[in-house]
């Protein structure tokens, strides 16, 4: 499965240490926030959680996060 979520992650920092809190705590494939597009989207590739997990993971992280529709 492939997650992808809206975010308000802004800079080069931010992201990296996301991409490490996510891809440490959890069993992903390629995970990417594009800090280019309107949304922040960050992609998750083979997803093995629920949405809802990474959702309040990333939130709790201190970010917003919510799936992309």
């Amino acid at each position: 499965m492939i997650g992808i979520f809206k975010t308000n992650i802004i800079s080069q920092q931010e992201r990296q240490q996301m991409i490490h809190a996510i891809e440490t705590n959890f069993e992903v494939g390629t995970c990417h926030v594009d800090l280019e597009d309107c949304d922040r989207v960050l992609r998750i590739a083979d997803l093995n959680v629920e949405e809802n997990t990474i959702i309040n993971f990333v939130r709790t992280q201190g970010f917003l996060c919510e799936v992309l529709e």
